[in-house]
């Protein structure tokens, strides 16, 4: 059990050399992130200009509800175009359709596990 332990140190040891933690360098490339994008900052920062901001933002995606919903009905209406005339569906459509919604599915199940806190036997107490 000893040699495992050690063996695993080596190779944690090894690992790190090779790959320096984020944390080495975060300030640099925090620093380069600012600077790449420094076009986006809105000077002065004060706390007016963030409401104006998130009032902005909020209003956008308002004004775009009538767009989304239309959007969402030609969808839909293209999917029961297509299930009226499910005996010219090939396989092929059929199995991407499948691995869409098990995509779909596994997301889902990846969102409750990361939601109880990574455990998959349930929440924590």
């Amino acid at each position: 059990m000893e040699l495992l332990t050690t063996g695993s140190c080596l190779r944690r040891t090894n690992t790190l050399s090779r790959n320096p933690p984020l944390w080495r360098h975060g300030t640099s490339y925090y620093r380069q992130l600012l600077e790449k994008n420094k076009h986006y900052i809105q000077e002065p920062a004060s706390v007016d200009k963030c409401q104006e901001l998130s009032k902005q933002l909020l209003y956008t995606r308002l004004a775009s509800i009538p767009k989304r919903y239309e959007t969402f009905w030609k969808e839909l209406d293209y999917v029961k175009n297509l299930w009226k005339n499910r005996s010219d569906l090939k396989v092929e459509d059929a199995g991407i359709a499948a691995l869409f919604g098990l995509e779909c599915f596994a997301w889902y199940c990846a969102g409750e596990i990361s939601g109880r806190g990574f455990t998959f036997t349930g929440y924590y107490p």
